[in-house]
């Protein structure tokens, strides 16, 4: 998650600038360190028992285990390109729609 994502999630006394001091402590208050795990939906104790080594043998083994992309057995339901092509016709018929309303309010605004 990114810092200003996050941020996002903890409330509006929160900025990317604090999140990124907060990285940086040694030691976080238990209440912060509540909040900021219900945010990343993972338990405290994730926080509070975090090992530094074990955390890049669990993120080795897993780009190991996932290096080949043809080894992963994932089929989708859809075609990427059929949503790519639906986000763009979506995005071309708003704008059509914004330029037909910036037109009809210039009329407006030149005819009065």
């Amino acid at each position: 998650m990114k810092q200003d994502t996050l941020a996002c999630e903890l409330g509006a006394h929160w900025s990317q600038k604090k999140i990124s001091l907060l990285e940086a402590r040694e030691n976080i208050e238990p209440e912060i360190l509540e909040h900021i795990s219900k945010a990343l939906e993972l338990p405290r104790e994730a926080f509070e028992n975090f090992n530094e080594e074990t955390a890049r043998n669990i993120i080795s083994k897993m780009y190991r285990d996932h290096s080949n992309i043809n080894d992963l057995n994932y089929h989708s339901s859809f075609n990427p390109f059929d949503k790519v092509i639906e986000l763009y016709e979506r995005m071309l018929k708003e704008k059509d729609d914004t330029i037909f309303r910036l037109e009809k309010l210039l009329e407006k605004h030149i005819n009065n």
